[in-house]
């Protein structure tokens, strides 16, 4: 491929039922800041938000949620003191919260829970760089 390479992500885009719970889910859970808003007037294919998360463009649109919740889910780092803190926003919002899956000590903790149009989140305090040097040891180091 000699016309170019990927440079990095652009950004994220989620369909919501609701707008409005979704903003203060990205802004209280997330700590996320609205940079746009649509409002009626749309360029795109339905009334629309954009978020900056963590440096990261987050983009949502009105439409129809999920059918149903799996494990597909975007992980947002954090830093290793602050999940409980994230744990508390989560629950003052009444979303729920899914078990994290079974980890070997050294692959850092995360913290997932789910949207009310089945998006699956986690809050993840490890790096890719830990991950790899801890599975490098094998599962009884």
């Amino acid at each position: 491929m000699s016309e170019g390479r990927i440079e990095g992500l652009s950004h994220i885009t989620l369909i919501t039922r609701d707008l409005d719970r979704m903003t203060t889910i990205i802004e209280q859970a997330l700590g996320g800041r609205e940079i746009y808003s649509s409002g009626d007037d749309t360029f795109s294919l339905s009334r629309e938000k954009f978020f900056d998360v963590g440096g990261l463009w987050i983009a949502v649109m009105e439409g129809e949620s999920l059918p149903s919740r799996t494990y597909n889910h975007i992980a947002f780092k954090i830093p290793a003191p602050a999940i409980e803190d994230y744990r508390r926003r989560i629950e003052t919002l009444g979303l729920e919260v899914r078990e994290s899956r079974p980890r070997v000590e050294g692959e850092g903790h995360s913290l997932y829970f789910y949207d009310d149009d089945n998006h699956l989140f986690e809050l993840h305090t490890g790096t890719l760089e830990e991950r790899l040097e801890r599975y490098r040891q094998g599962r009884n180091p």
